[in-house]
């Protein structure tokens, strides 16, 4: 079994921050040869970005090579065309209507070669919503993601760009099943997915449970749990700097007995108000202050290896820095070891998160096979497979139709 079943499939990326690059990087981590066209001369503005964003080019860059390309001048738009012609895959996910100024939308592209598959990533699906931009954020707001993700009152966006991430696998889905109807017609097609929509997708529960009750769901910090015991507990180690915090979930009966008999709590064991979930869940307004009380008396690293031992569910309230150490990350090889500077160049090493997924019996994953690129850094080499000879290609980086890697 491979891990790359994309090898030979061509791919010119024209993307910046999340949505786009992540498509790519699915594409290119499955075998994908994935071209990143970066506007010249500056290239993607995502390498510059600071704060919180510093490390989005680092996390969604790998196994891509980079042209920078100027579209905004008629050769620049000539060599995309060219690239076009040759490619299986086109993704973007630019302003609506950026593409078809710079001309290279799907009208334009497909006219080129009919067999393209053209991945448009954007904010919205076609509707009267469909020519705003829009972010990962705003459509969390629009949709009752943050709502429903807040307490009361305060609603809240996700601690992860998880729409955007969302909205490029769902685009990667529809490029493959494009594919697929390819490989029957002969012909590509344009296929979409959008911010907005992925979002009301992640609503889906919250809307049927809506149609089937009548009621309004609260923002899930308040909302009526399915569970008697599904909490956060503080542990004897618990300081002001964090940590010393373990979620526990006991979800069936069996598990319940098994969680009283290892933390000794035969009295629970025997109250007949605790002896079905449901019950439990109706006592929560003071069964989980007396949890709280005998669990905050043990150190957290005795209450992981009781609730370990009783096969509950459970978890250490985490931060990001924690999984650079995570034994079963480093045990299943799912950090690879990328640049987390500013996208190539000099920087730090660090182990960034693999493509979550496994192939065959022997469950391989998919690995690095290149750093993130530096801006341009491949532009020679992909124009040169392209069948541009060394001159056209000196003299496109003459008038910086083409840029290269800095010194």
């Amino acid at each position: 079994m491979s891990t790359t079943p994309l090898k030979g499939l061509r791919v010119l990326e024209f993307s910046h921050t999340i949505m786009g690059p992540s498509a790519g990087l699915v594409l290119a981590d499955l075998g994908a040869e994935v071209v990143k066209v970066e506007p010249a001369p500056e290239g993607d503005h995502t390498r510059r970005l600071p704060g919180f964003a510093a490390g989005f080019f680092a996390a969604f860059n790998r196994n891509k090579r980079s042209l920078a390309l100027d579209l905004k001048q008629a050769e620049g738009r000539a060599v995309a065309h060219r690239l076009a012609g040759r490619a299986d895959v086109v993704l973007e996910n630019y302003g609506p209507g950026t593409m078809e100024r710079l001309g290279c939308g799907w009208e334009q592209l497909s006219a080129v070669n009919p067999r393209l598959v053209y991945l448009a990533l954007k904010g919205y699906l076609a509707g009267p919503y469909e020519h705003r931009p829009a972010l990962d954020e705003v459509v969390q707001f629009q949709a009752g993601l943050a709502y429903m993700t807040g307490p009361p009152g305060r609603p809240l966006r996700a601690g992860a760009s998880i729409i955007d991430i969302l909205g490029a696998v769902f685009g990667v889905t529809a490029v493959l099943a494009a594919l697929r109807e390819r490989d029957a017609t002969g012909r590509g097609q344009r296929v979409s997915s959008a911010l907005f929509e992925s979002t009301v997708f992640l609503m889906a529960s919250h809307m049927a449970g809506i149609a089937a009750t009548g009621e309004e769901p609260p923002p899930m910090p308040a909302r009526r749990g399915a569970w008697g015991i599904y909490d956060v507990f503080a542990t004897a180690d618990k300081g002001e700097d964090g940590g010393g915090e373990l979620f526990i979930g006991v979800t069936s009966d069996g598990q319940w007995a098994r969680f009283c008999e290892e933390f000794g709590l035969a009295a629970m064991r025997a109250d007949e108000r605790l002896a079905t979930n449901a019950l439990r869940a109706k006592a929560r307004a003071w069964l989980i202050p007396a949890l709280a009380e005998v669990l905050a008396a043990l150190p957290q690293a005795e209450v992981e290896a009781r609730c370990e031992r009783c096969g509950i569910s459970w978890a250490p309230v985490g931060r990001p820095r924690d999984l650079f150490g995570d034994p079963h990350l480093l045990a299943g090889g799912l950090l690879q070891t990328a640049i987390s500077a500013l996208g190539g160049g000099e920087g730090a090493m660090a182990g960034l998160p693999a493509l979550p997924v496994e192939f065959g019996p022997g469950r391989a994953r998919s690995g690095l096979t290149r750093q993130p690129p530096r801006m341009g850094e491949h532009s020679a080499e992909v124009l040169e497979e392209a069948g541009y000879g060394a001159a056209e290609i000196a003299g496109l980086a003459a008038r910086r139709i083409i840029v290269g890697p800095a010194a």
